[in-house]
This record gives structure tokens, sequence and C-alpha cells, in this order.
């Protein structure tokens, strides 16, 4: 078999995602023909949908796959709810996910998608960018267990077996997310090699015919127990063909865990977490008027009063880049609002504070405001 070609890496750190007008909506355009069948019926009744880019096209997630990402990829993620229990409307969450390794092709293709998505809900979806190991809240509230997947549709992972083979060695890195006073477990697969191994968190070496659970000292009980869950999943798809060993570390077999990865293997230590910014949250009107996006900062103390219904905003709360359309904004200040917002983060990189151009992007319609954003602003 000859080697699959992998597309050139999209680089969220150096580059802006390319859409109208560009060679690669041209592209998906033609892939797509006129219309998209994968939106029919989507953002009817209240769920989930998923989907994931593949080759130019929109190709639905197996509902059984729902929260498991491969890296390599991009996946688009509708979520319809009722704002009340008596609403008599339905609203949108729409969010596309790019992975750490999908390709420039793919990840354009999904925000070009997402838009396409938002205008067959006639504009009345909230719409997030999302970028591995940076999700907002929000994304992550829909998953009980989000596991991140080595790989991808162009590494020919096309298909999901019903049984997962009893050769496999993998090693996944457990941590955890509090998301509305829930506790939402993030796995993550890494490198089967020492360097992947850090303080603080818990680790599953899976062998096929052995699954070794490894506990560090500052895991909490819960966080045991919930990849214990993880750990008796992976298990149980292999009908009693398994055994599992818990270790915990300082404890009777934790050498033999880490010998797993070499001799003298020991945990790295872990990173301390970053000091939060203290700037205050800032607003710029947002003009395209010139083929470019210009970012005009707005003085003084945030208020919903400052929006301007002919306008475009972006509002930078640190944590997040909230863009907010006014009924009057121009049409290209829509449809490249994820764009904009990108290219002000990149222009307002802060390596000294580790300011991320990869942190959520959340674009809304007037009328249509998203919580966290009206909290941020302000009454």
């Amino acid at each position: 078999m000859g080697h699959l070609h992998r597309p050139k890496p999209y680089d969220i750190k150096d580059s802006n995602i390319a859409l109208l007008g560009s060679d690669l909506e041209k592209r998906v355009r033609e892939e797509a023909g006129n219309s998209e069948s994968a939106w029919a019926g989507a953002g009817t009744k209240p769920g989930l949908k998923v989907w994931r880019i593949e080759k130019f096209n929109v190709v639905e997630w197996p509902k059984q796959r729902y929260g498991s990402f491969y890296e390599g990829d991009a996946y688009i993620v509708l979520h319809t709810y009722k704002k009340s229990p008596g609403s008599s409307t339905l609203a949108h969450d729409l969010h596309f996910w790019l992975g750490s390794e999908t390709s420039q092709d793919e990840a354009g293709t999904a925000a070009y998608k997402a838009v396409e998505l938002d205008d067959h809900l006639h504009g009345q979806a909230v719409q997030y960018r999302e970028v591995q190991n940076h999700e907002s809240q929000r994304f992550l509230s829909y998953f009980p267990q989000f596991l991140f997947l080595r790989g991808g549709v162009a590494s020919g992972f096309h298909h999901v077996s019903a049984r997962p083979p009893l050769n496999v060695h993998r090693l996944y890195r457990i941590t955890f997310s509090r998301v509305s006073g829930k506790t939402n477990l993030l796995v993550r697969e890494v490198k089967v090699e020492a360097a992947s191994l850090v303080e603080g968190d818990v680790y599953v070496l899976d062998k096929g015919e052995e699954i070794l659970q490894f506990n560090t000292k500052q895991s909490v009980g819960q966080e045991k127990f919930r990849a214990a869950e993880f750990v008796h999943s992976l298990a149980s798809e292999r009908e009693g063909k398994c055994e599992v060993i818990v270790h915990d570390e300082g404890g009777p077999g934790a050498g033999a865990f880490l010998a797993e990865f070499g001799d003298g293997t020991t945990l790295a230590p872990s990173e301390p977490p970053s000091l939060s910014p203290t700037q205050q949250h800032t607003l710029h009107r947002i003009s395209d008027a010139t083929g470019s996006a210009k970012f005009e900062t707005i003085a003084g103390p945030l208020s919903r009063s400052l929006l301007h219904t002919s306008d475009a905003f972006l509002l930078d709360s640190r944590s997040t880049i909230y863009v907010w359309l006014g009924a009057g904004a121009s049409l290209n200040e829509g449809r490249l609002a994820i764009q904009y917002a990108q290219q002000y983060l990149y222009d307002n990189y802060d390596a000294a504070m580790e300011r991320e151009v990869a942190i959520p992007v959340v674009r809304m319609n007037e009328g249509n405001e998203s919580e966290d954003f009206l909290k941020a602003i302000g009454p």
C-alpha cells in the first residue's frame, strides 16, 4: 500500500482562514454543488448533530462516536435547544472544531460550511470557532466524556470498528474540566513515550489484552473513579479478553508501569497555571469599508448601549473573543466575522502574557446574543 498524502497542516498561529473569494471557497462550492444535503433537517428539533469534514465534504458523524474527535480532522457541531421549556422557537449554537493536526483545506472548509449552515438557519445561530485544547465551556458541556484521538480521515480513519483490535498500544492522558457544576472527562491520546507522562493527571496504557491505569499523587478520588469508568468502557468492548490493572504513584507496582516507557522513567513536573490577565475587557467597532478589517477602540465603561444596530463590534474578554453583528452590519462583516476576529487575535498576540490566538471566537447576530456575551459587556 502506498503512503497516504497528508495535506499541509493548518497553523492557527501563523495564518488566517481564507474564505470568501478564495480558491478554497470555489473548490468547496464545486464539491458540494448548489446545495448541501447534510443540512436537511438540521436544527429542526432539539438535540445535538455532529459532522466531520472529509475531502471538502460534510459527512455525518456516528452518534455512538459523539465526544470522540480526531486531532487530524475538523468537525461541525450543532446544538439546538429551547431557551425556556415553554418556548415555541428554537435556538442554535453552531461550532466548528479544528484539531491540532487538521489541514488548511479542512480548517477552511469547516469554517466555510459553518457559515453555510448558519445561512440555512437564517442567521439565527450563535457561531463558535473552537481549537483543540482551547475549547469553550459551552462546547465541552455537550459531552460528558471528550476524547481526543490521534490520526484522522487523511490517515485512513474512515470507519469505526465495532470491536477494537487486541494488538493496540495506546496511551491516554486524562484530565478534568468543571462545566456548569459537572465534572467532564477530557481524554487525550498521546504518544506512547516517557515525555508524555506529567505529574497531576491519570494515565491509561492500552496494550490490547491488558489495560494499565496509573493514578498520580495529585489526582483526586473523583478523577480516579471517572478514569476507571473510561477503562471499563475500553475493556467491556473486548468481551472479557482483557485484564485491567490499576497502579497508584508510589504504591506497589508503580515502577512496573513507568518501566513500560523505559528504564529510569519519571513523571515530568506539571506546568504552573498561567496567571489570569489583568487587562480590562475592551470593545472595538469593526469596519471593512476599505476592503480589510479595521478595529476602532470604544472608550469608556462597557455597556450594551454602546452597540449600534448599523455596526459590528468585537468584545475582547481576554479569554474569549465575541463578535456582535448589528442588523444593519455589512454582508462581509457578517460572513467574515470569524476571519476578522482571528485577524484581531493575530495582530494583538502578546507572547509575554501567553496570549493565545487559539482561544474561542464567538459570533452572534443582534437579538441572538449568548448569555456569556451579555454578562461580559454588562447592562
